[in-house]
């Protein structure tokens, strides 16, 4: 999809910000446009530093909390720099191009947007600033992250880089290109008799048995199994139960407190692709309505951004016996039914030209893919980025050769110069999908005279937005969608003064004309009225609510 030029911003976002950078950032920000945005610490992290969330609307049209919202986080995951950058990116733009752009003035005036720059502001300093990769939340010091036994990850040359390591072995899985010797590709199941290796990540095996090193994940990585939502204690980095890592729990906190957000988009880097839900579940076990939702919102982010969107359970889990639990992609649309989607940013194979025949990245490349990958990171990145292999005296393996790809830098995040594009198209999605969440209207609102003193006031309510209030089915079969409310203020009323009209429909299920064999159609507006005792020139007000499509007021004047 083709989109206006990249807006020129104050910030320019080429390159990555440590804390202290993107701190001074943040409030820079806010302090130049206090009337669109404000600041807040949701807690502290392990290491004591905050963990900033801002709040960014148009306040002279009310209060974020009578808006709808729309949520985005980013870097959950130490080494996902370039997350982080999307986010800040979107602080930037929104309120920069306010009064510029008419799609952003119009989204600030009737919305709010909560953003987390940085989830995990320890284990991206540790990432940016040592060599560790799989650092997680800096809930343990370095060395100290892993799990007791087998390899953890260190760098032991002290050349400042934590690579891989290769050893010979005839029993290994590796051996070294005809083709271009800095790479390694599979040896053939069939194969004998040649040179062979086995390849380990950079590190210390503190209990070598002699043989084989075990290699485990590390026991403090990943917070995105942290969340209530199919919560299992023996994922990686789930911790001792949900929310039992501050950062974690300031998210979990957060969003349950916002009842409005009706849109989320959590940043990720591991391969250009939308993921929505399920994470646990095939596609036919869903809503087949809330299916339709995704990938109808998906489609938006595949022509703006030019990923595929694809379900994370059927498409993005290469062991279904082994689905991911405890993610915040399905604690909130499996149990509080917010359309959400987890972008994962960045795809270097595509970048490099390679066909995707695969969307998880985790798997054996061809020779030619490989060597197409390491021409593009020369070229786009820098020979720095790949370490020549060179011979080292292990402690506990002996003599091994250490280099590799420097896989933050290439395979995790983009270049700078590639980079302010990604962050434009990525935010973009996020504002197209803001755009579908409902919008509460009154559309009419008049009185008419009964008889002296006596007036009916009517009011039709309607929803102008995509979506409807509830959301999703699982919104209403989980008990989270509320319904919408109306009342009238400033004078008696004859019976109820509030009415709760349950639910209005989106356009979204709108898709094709009315047919008895298809779907069929939910009301978007419905009227009500209400029998008043008032002297002439009282002004009464209507007032309508939805958790999801805010707040409308609308005053009449009895004549």
């Amino acid at each position: 999809m083709s989109l206006p030029p990249r807006p020129q911003l104050s910030i320019t976002h080429n390159r990555y910000f440590d804390y202290d950078e993107y701190t001074r950032l943040l409030h820079d920000l806010v302090a130049r446009h206090p009337h669109l945005a404000r600041l807040q610490s949701l807690g502290k992290s392990h290491q004591g530093r905050d963990i900033w969330q801002l709040t960014l609307s148009d306040f002279s049209t009310g209060p974020d909390s009578e808006k709808p919202a729309y949520y985005i986080d980013a870097q959950i995951h130490a080494e996902e720099h370039a997350t982080s950058s999307t986010a800040l990116y979107a602080v930037n733009y929104l309120l920069e191009r306010f009064t510029h752009d008419p799609e952003v003035t119009r989204l600030m005036q009737r919305m709010a947007f909560y953003i987390l720059p940085r989830i995990n502001p320890d284990g991206a300093e540790i990432c940016l600033k040592t060599p560790h990769r799989w650092c997680g939340n800096g809930r343990y010091s370095l060395g100290q992250d892993e799990v007791t036994r087998g390899l953890h990850q260190w760098d032991v040359d002290g050349d400042g880089h934590i690579v891989f390591m290769r050893k010979r072995d005839p029993n290994g899985e590796w051996k070294v290109s005809q083709k271009d010797p800095r790479i390694l590709v599979q040896r053939q199941p069939h194969e004998v008799g040649g040179e062979y290796y086995r390849l380990y990540p950079e590190g210390l095996i503190p209990d070598y048995d002699g043989v084989e090193p075990d290699i485990e994940p590390p026991r403090d990585g990943n917070l995105n199994r942290q969340f209530p939502a199919n919560w299992s204690p023996h994922e990686y980095g789930a911790g001792d139960y949900p929310g039992s890592e501050p950062e974690a729990r300031a998210v979990i906190d957060f969003i349950l407190a916002h009842k409005n957000i009706c849109g989320m988009n959590s940043y990720h880097t591991h391969g250009g692709v939308i993921l929505r839900p399920s994470a646990v579940k095939y596609d036919h076990q869903m809503s087949a309505r809330d299916i339709t939702l995704f990938k109808d919102l998906g489609a938006v982010g595949t022509e703006i951004t030019g990923y595929p969107v694809i379900s994370i359970f059927e498409d993005f889990t290469p062991d279904k016996t082994k689905a991911r639990h405890g993610s915040l992609t399905d604690w909130a649309y499996e149990q509080m039914g917010i359309p959400i989607f987890g972008t994962e940013l960045w795809d270097i194979e595509r970048e490099a030209g390679l066909e995707k025949t695969h969307w998880y990245g985790i798997r054996p490349r061809t020779e030619d893919e490989q060597i197409k990958i390491l021409e593009w990171i020369t070229r786009n990145v820098g020979e720095w980025a790949f370490l020549d292999w060179k011979k080292f005296n292990h402690p506990q393996l002996g003599e091994v050769e250490i280099g590799g790809m420097l896989e933050v830098w290439t395979f995790r995040n983009p270049p700078g110069h590639l980079l302010e594009e990604m962050c434009y198209r990525n935010v973009k999605f996020c504002l197209a999908h803001a755009a579908s969440s409902p919008f509460l209207e009154i559309s009419e609102a008049s009185a008419t005279l009964l008889a002296e003193g006596v007036y009916r006031v009517r009011a039709i309510v309607r929803n102008t937005g995509y979506l409807p209030t509830n959301l999703t089915d699982v919104a209403i079969a989980e008990g989270f969608a509320k319904t919408v409310q109306v009342e009238l203020l400033g004078a008696t009323v004859q019976g109820a003064a509030k009415h709760d009209l349950g639910h209005l429909a989106g356009r979204n299920e709108r898709k094709s004309t009315w047919s008895p064999w298809g779907n069929q159609w939910n009301r978007t507006a419905k009227p009500v009225e209400w029998t008043v005792s008032a002297a002439a020139g009282t002004t009464v007000e209507v007032i309508a609510r939805s958790e999801k499509g805010g707040t409308v007021r609308r005053k009449i004047t009895l004549s």
